[in-house]
């Protein structure tokens, strides 16, 4: 299942830090722009989950995350639906990574080299270091700042024009020096990531020539621009000086060679063919993927934008051929149910969502799609099955609006409607609307016994505060 968020609205940088602002929004890894991320995964954010792809990507870090000592921080991938190609970081718990450069990685070996530079910055500690430098920044630029003022009334109390024409250079020269000095710590980091990338893949056997032709091939479609830019007024290295420094460091591995494994490289491929299936128009996918081609990539896209944009018994055809030809895929199976149910067939598509979900126990997407079709049938009959079934799912998944908010309808369907309000509480809260889960929350509790196990779920959001708002920092 595919399911894309919608971007977050940029908020404006507050006054006191907009000598910083060009230090956040200095140009990111391979020159491209990735959207602003918040604090709660996926609020607000055009974020994609897909239990094949996220599991795909866990497989992918497993071992670069243990080798990075971060196997039990719980470091997640989340893929925003961006089509440029970009990762960063902005805490010590996700990865973000646009949809675009997953789509872009031929192989396996150059999205975890990017993957395993983005757990660099985590292992390193840059996060922290760079929140700590731009708090000395700031402290110092208030300073200039309050230092240039001064100055300035000093020239308009004794009419002198050279004294205030002194005070607006100190407001402006400390700001640049400032600028330059965190441009370059950046810079720094962004080295020491790359090193630590390549320790990453020799430790775990794999090559870091991935990562190194990933990096070449955007250094080299940024040669003419950075022929033209001021060295020490960015964010990373020069490409050229990066691409020749990793070079020399990722051919001393004695894995340079070695290739992906074809059943990585395989389950890669089918990635890359969902993610076009989805977020492509049909003459793009007919471009990528052409009749001609019958790989089974090729087919699991057209599959895909089948059913998307044309009759649904055709596209159930393809995608029965592919299961087919892999029986065992559970994402085969999780497809024709998702392509039922989205065409408003939810008692068909019940069937092969629960095969789905019983080869992938663990995938709590499937769970919450088989919850949907299960309810989406106004069957009361099915109600308990939903309920049993979004409630394991939301376990392991607790921060998923529409997973309780289908669990709230299975409630409403046995006339439930003290844990319905709970569940309806829940989706608001998971959403950010933190005004109408209280409100759903209060009404909640007025149903349960006072000291119930719903009870204090139902207090909990009632009396919930959300904390000061701030932003996170990001890495590249």
């Amino acid at each position: 299942m595919i399911e894309a968020g919608r971007p977050s609205k940029a908020r404006p940088a507050r006054p006191v830090s907009r000598v910083l602002a060009a230090v956040m929004a200095a140009a990111v890894a391979f020159g491209s722009t990735a959207a602003a991320a918040q604090d709660r995964r996926g609020r607000g954010l055009p974020v994609i989950r897909d239990a094949e792809i996220e599991n795909l990507l866990r497989d992918y870090m497993a071992p670069v995350l243990r080798a990075a000592g971060l196997a039990k921080q719980n470091v997640q991938v989340v893929i925003l639906n961006e089509r440029t190609f970009n990762a960063f970081v902005v805490d010590g718990r996700r990865i973000f990574v646009n949809a675009g450069a997953l789509m872009e990685s031929q192989t396996p070996n150059q999205i975890i080299g990017v993957l395993a530079h983005e757990a660099g910055h985590i292992a390193g500690g840059h996060l922290s270091r760079l929140r700590q430098e731009l708090a000395n920044a700031q402290t110092a630029a208030i300073i200039a700042v309050l230092l240039g003022a001064g100055a300035i009334a000093a020239g308009a109390a004794s009419g002198s024009q050279n004294m205030g024409q002194v005070g607006a250079a100190a407001l402006s020269a400390p700001q640049e020096i400032i600028r330059r000095s965190l441009l370059a710590y950046q810079r720094t980091e962004e080295q020491a990531a790359d090193r630590a990338a390549v320790r990453y893949l020799t430790a775990t056997g794999q090559s870091p020539k991935g990562m190194y032709d990933t990096f070449r091939r955007f250094a080299d479609q940024l040669m003419f621009t950075s022929r033209y830019v001021d060295p020490y007024a960015q964010s990373h290295p020069m490409p050229a000086d990066r691409v020749a420094a990793l070079e020399v460091l990722a051919k001393q591995s004695p894995y340079w060679n070695k290739p992906d494994s074809p059943a990585m490289q395989a389950r890669h491929d089918l990635m890359r063919a969902k993610l076009a299936g989805f977020l492509d128009r049909p003459d793009g996918v007919a471009r990528r993927y052409p009749a001609s081609d019958t790989s089974l990539a090729a087919r699991y896209a057209r599959a895909i934008a089948a059913y998307r944009f044309s009759d649904i018994r055709g596209a159930i055809t393809q995608i029965e051929g592919l299961i087919q030809a892999q029986p065992d895929n559970p994402y085969f199976h999780e497809l024709k149910g998702q392509a039922l149910l989205d065409h408003g067939k939810a008692a068909e598509a019940i069937a092969p969502l629960r095969r789905a979900a019983a080869m992938a126990p663990n995938a709590a997407l499937i769970k919450i799609m088989l919850g949907q079709a299960l309810v989406a049938t106004n069957n009361p009959a099915h109600a308990e099955e939903a309920i049993q079934t979004l409630r394991a799912a939301l376990t392991r998944e607790p921060d998923i609006p529409d997973g309780y908010a289908h669990l709230a309808m299975a409630y409403g369907r046995k006339g439930d409607y003290a844990n319905a309000d709970l569940a309806s509480a829940q989706a608001a809260f998971a959403r950010g609307d933190t005004k109408t889960a209280r409100e759903l929350a209060v009404r909640a509790k007025g149903r349960f016994p006072t000291g119930s196990p719903g009870w204090v779920r139902a207090d909990d959001i009632a009396s919930y505060k959300p904390p000061p708002s701030s932003r996170p920092q990001r890495r590249n």
